[in-house]
């Protein structure tokens, strides 16, 4: 815990806090778009940026960070061209994997024996895996990830807030429903 004046910090704090960092070091972005068939990646990034667009209309008093948001869709677009950039992406997501792997086969969790924050950040990544159809690649051949993985699909928490809405068919009708959202919506500013 933390003490007066200094960092002490005990050890499954720093574990936990260990892996949110080494998570949240890779960037889904590039990885993901990259996972889009070529020719329709364009799409999807101007279907983001119209995202974007309609979220920045209906909160105008943030304004400034969905003008950041733009230029990093633009940034991201051009990045996607280098496959240096792609490489490194992957790359950096295989050894997160296999590290998280070789903890499982330790530890129920990513930090230890409780359900932590560092879970919390993992969840997402391997739910995303499975939204590009990725999961034989990436989380079927780790064994351990694989069977984390059932395992935390069946908390509450994540059935409430991602099973909710990517588990079976319910994937399609959410990216359906997002699609036809922003289609309408840019049909209408138009008029």
């Amino acid at each position: 815990m933390f003490s007066s004046g200094s960092e002490n910090i005990s050890s499954s704090s720093r574990e936990v806090i260990e892996w949110m960092q080494k998570i949240q070091e890779w960037d889904p972005k590039y990885f993901s778009l990259s996972h889009i068939p070529e020719k329709y990646r364009i799409y999807v990034s101007k279907f983001l940026r119209r995202v974007v667009i309609a979220r920045m209309s209906e909160s105008p008093e943030l304004a400034g960070a969905y003008h950041k948001k733009l230029k990093e869709a633009y940034q991201t677009e051009e990045k996607l061209k280098e496959a240096a950039v792609l490489r490194r992406s992957k790359e950096h997501l295989i050894r997160l994997l296999d590290e998280a792997e070789r903890q499982l086969s330790e530890t129920p969790y990513l930090a230890g024996e409780e359900f932590t924050m560092a879970d919390v950040m993992l969840i997402p990544v391997l739910a995303r895996l499975v939204l590009l159809d990725l999961e034989n690649e990436y989380i079927t051949g780790r064994p351990n990830i694989a069977e984390y993985w059932v395992f935390v699909q069946q908390r509450p928490s994540y059935r409430k807030v991602i099973g909710r809405y990517f588990d079976g068919w319910k994937k399609h009708k959410t990216l359906l429903k997002t699609w036809c959202f922003v289609r309408i919506r840019s049909l209408l500013k138009r008029y």
